[in-house]
């Protein structure tokens, strides 16, 4: 059982930055990942996707330009720089794990992914 742990939220004033790390139990069944996140009230949503095989990168509008994700095999960790943030990205940050290299296309949707963290709260203030 893959197992998938993160860390690195915390609370932030508007225009800090934050990196999240998930440190996955295994590679071999983690070779695309991402970040989704969900407000209180709302659905889930994308925030970024990173695939193991050739290192490329997905992120949804909203993030795109403020926030990279990248990955270290050696550590079987994936990282999500969040740079400018506003109070619209508080939520708690998800990690998730495919089996397959997810096309990107549909790498945006939850049901694409495997396995899931259990989250961790970012709260970014005014």
């Amino acid at each position: 059982q893959v197992r998938l742990v993160e860390s690195g939220g915390g609370l932030v004033q508007a225009g800090d930055s934050l990196r999240l790390s998930c440190a996955a139990s295994e590679w071999a069944a983690t070779r695309a990942m991402g970040w989704f996140r969900q407000a209180p009230g709302k659905e889930r949503e994308f925030v970024a996707a990173i695939s193991w095989i050739d290192a490329g990168k997905h992120y949804a509008e909203p993030v795109k330009d403020r926030f990279t994700i990248s990955r270290d095999l050696a550590k079987n960790t994936v990282y999500l720089q969040m740079d400018s943030l506003t109070p619209d990205d508080t939520a708690v940050y998800y990690c998730a794990a495919s089996v397959l290299n997810v096309p990107i296309t549909l790498n945006q949707y939850s049901n694409q992914y495997d396995y899931w963290g259990r989250g961790t709260q970012v709260t970014v203030s005014s």
